[in-house]
C-alpha cells in the first residue's frame, strides 16, 4: 500500500483535529508494533483506530482475522477501497468505547471459554491521545477476551500505566493496569514519525492480560471509585481522602479497617501496593 500521507492525499481527506488523528508514517515501528504483538497465523486481531489501513495491511498478511475498527465515515471509506478485497480483514464503522469485544468469536461462546483462553484477541492500536484513558478502562471491561493489547500512546500516559508504587506517576490508572494485566514499555517514537506531527512523544507499551487479576477484588466499581477517591487530593493524606462524600464512610468505619488491615493513614495514596488497595476495598466495601 501506499504511504499514509499519500493515501489521505488521494482521497482528499484532511486529518480531523476533534478525533486526534495523528497517522503513523513510520513502516518500521509498524513492524515493530507487530512484532511486539506477537501477530500469528492464528490470531484475531482488532485493531483500534484503522486510520488509512497501512497497518491493517501488514497485520493482515499475518493474522487469521483483522477486525478494522474505524469512527471516521471517510476513513471507513478508504478502508473499503484499499482493503476491500482481503477475505480476512473485516471494516467497521463504530466507535471503540461502544464496540463489544465479546461479540467476537471466540470470545462470544461461554462454552468454549477454557478453548479460548489460549486464543483470546490481540488488540492493536495508535490511540486518540485525548480518549486514551477511556479506552484503556474499555478494554480491561473487556479483560476476558483479551490476551495482550500494544498500544501506541502519549509517553507519559504510557509511563503512568506501568508506574510503580512509591513513584511520581503512579496513580489510579496504574492502580487498575497492574490489576488485571502485566505491563511492559517498549519503544518511544518521535514526534516526526506522524502525520500531521503531534506535540509530544509517543510511546508503545504492551499489556499481557492476566487469567486472573493479581488480587481478589469483591466489587471492582468499588475498588475503582476508591483508589479515584484515595487520589483525588494528592498531596492529602490517605486517611483524609478516605473521608470524602464519595465513599460516605464514617471516621470509625476507615479508623477500624486501616487498623485492622495495618494501613497507616498517614501515608500517600501513591505508597499503596494494589494488593493494600485491594484489600481496603474488600473491607471498606462489604454491605
Amino acid at each position: 500500500m501506499s504511504s499514509p500521507s499519500s493515501l489521505l492525499r488521494k482521497y482528499g481527506i484532511r486529518p480531523l483535529k476533534r478525533l486526534g488523528q495523528c497517522f503513523l508514517c513510520d513502516r518500521n515501528i509498524m513492524e515493530k508494533i507487530i512484532r511486539i504483538a506477537d501477530v500469528r497465523d492464528t490470531d484475531t486481531i482488532v485493531e483500534v483506530g484503522a486510520g488509512t489501513g497501512v497497518l491493517t495491511a501488514m497485520i493482515a498478511e499475518r493474522a487469521r482475522r483483522v477486525i478494522a475498527l474505524e469512527v471516521d465515515r471517510q476513513l471507513v471509506e478508504l478502508l473499503r477501497k484499499e482493503l476491500g478485497d482481503r477475505g480476512n480483514v473485516e471494516i467497521v464503522h463504530e466507535d471503540v468505547l461502544r464496540f463489544d469485544f465479546s461479540t467476537v468469536d471466540p470470545c462470544g461462546r461461554p462454552e468454549t471459554r477454557r478453548e479460548a483462553r489460549d486464543q483470546r484477541l490481540k488488540v492493536i492500536g495508535n490511540v486518540p491521545y485525548n480518549i486514551s484513558s477511556q479506552i484503556l478502562l474499555r478494554l480491561l471491561e473487556h479483560r476476558h477476551c483479551i490476551g495482550r493489547a500494544v498500544l501506541m500512546l502519549q509517553r507519559e500516559v504510557a509511563e503512568r500505566l506501568a508506574a510503580s508504587p512509591g513513584t511520581k506517576d503512579y496513580g489510579p490508572l496504574s492502580v487498575y493496569v497492574a490489576l488485571y494485566t502485566q505491563p511492559t514499555l517498549e519503544n518511544r517514537v518521535p514526534a516526526s514519525c506522524f502525520h500531521p506531527r503531534p506535540d509530544v512523544e509517543s510511546r508503545i507499551i504492551r499489556l499481557d492480560f492476566r487469567d486472573e487479576p493479581l488480587c481478589r477484588v469483591d466489587n471492582a466499581e468499588y475498588f475503582q471509585r476508591l483508589v479515584r477517591t484515595s487520589f483525588s487530593k494528592r498531596r492529602k493524606t490517605l486517611l483524609n481522602n478516605l473521608k470524602s462524600p464519595q465513599l460516605a464512610l464514617s471516621g470509625d468505619q476507615i479508623g477500624s479497617a486501616l487498623e485492622t488491615l495495618g494501613i497507616d493513614g498517614a501515608r500517600r495514596a501513591e505508597t499503596l501496593s494494589v494488593k493494600e488497595f485491594a484489600a481496603l476495598s474488600n473491607l471498606l466495601g462489604r454491605p
